[in-house]
């Protein structure tokens, strides 16, 4: 099993969400978070004082697959979240040990 990891513009999310959905992806989890790379941050006036804000609003999304699925989910997301421009996010893919449902006790890919 992998965990992918992407980490994308907020206003795509609907289009990338939907894009794994019609897939076949249907468990993922969505964070809201704040971060920067490459893009920076930006200048801006607030009460007259010029401030630099770092962190910019990201979404995160997690999902667990099969290591099969990884190289379809990972081109999923990439096309379905790119602008093409500087800032468009990151995606990772990470090792799975285990997953366990709570409610039955199973365990690996009977769990996802």
């Amino acid at each position: 099993m992998k965990k992918i990891e992407a980490i994308i513009r907020p206003f795509m999310l609907e289009e990338v969400s939907k894009a794994l959905t019609n897939f076949g992806i249907h468990g993922m989890t969505i964070t809201e978070v704040k971060g920067f790379g490459k893009q920076g941050g930006y200048l801006e006036v607030y009460r007259g004082e010029k401030r630099e804000v770092r962190f910019l609003p990201k979404i995160k999304i997690e999902i667990i697959i099969t290591e099969d699925l990884v190289d379809k989910v990972i081109e999923i997301i990439q096309k379905t979240a790119s602008t093409g421009n500087v800032g468009d996010g990151k995606i990772f893919v990470l090792p799975v040990e285990n997953a366990v449902r709570i409610r039955t006790g199973e365990q690996g890919l009977e769990a996802l």
